[in-house]
């Protein structure tokens, strides 16, 4: 099991994600802002690029193209199954800032098959402290 949010975890997400099938014009370099974590506010990047996950990891990565902010429990929340991402973001608890085009483009994938068995996969393979 990894510990979410650790590098061990993400660096399994990038691994099951090799899989996906590619995805043209889908591609994002993301920041992700998580507060009130266990060890404190943590910040951790994925670069995607048509549709596949290269690199994905603990801190920034230059030039993001938007970025995602959301508090420990509800990023568990999201991870876990429990909460949509879309809710999240209508009801204000996800917020995103930067280029909505680059974040539009990435939404059919996580509507994909494929995304779904990723999380899945993922989920099983989580402990959350």
């Amino acid at each position: 099991m990894a510990i979410y949010l650790s590098q061990e975890w993400h660096d399994l997400a990038r691994e099951l994600a090799q899989g996906f099938p590619e995805h043209a014009g889908a591609s994002a370099r993301m920041v992700y802002n998580v507060s009130g974590a266990p060890g404190g506010d943590l910040t951790y990047f994925q670069v995607t690029e048509n549709g596949r996950v290269i690199e994905q990891g603990l801190g920034v990565c230059e030039h993001a193209d938007f970025t995602v902010s959301l508090t420990w429990a509800d990023a568990v929340s999201v991870q876990s199954g429990e909460l949509d991402p879309n809710v999240a973001f209508m009801q204000g608890r996800m917020k995103v800032a930067g280029n909505m085009g680059k974040v539009m483009a990435l939404l059919p994938i996580t509507m994909s098959p494929e995304y779904r068995n990723l999380q899945i996969r993922l989920q099983a393979a989580t402990e959350y402290p």
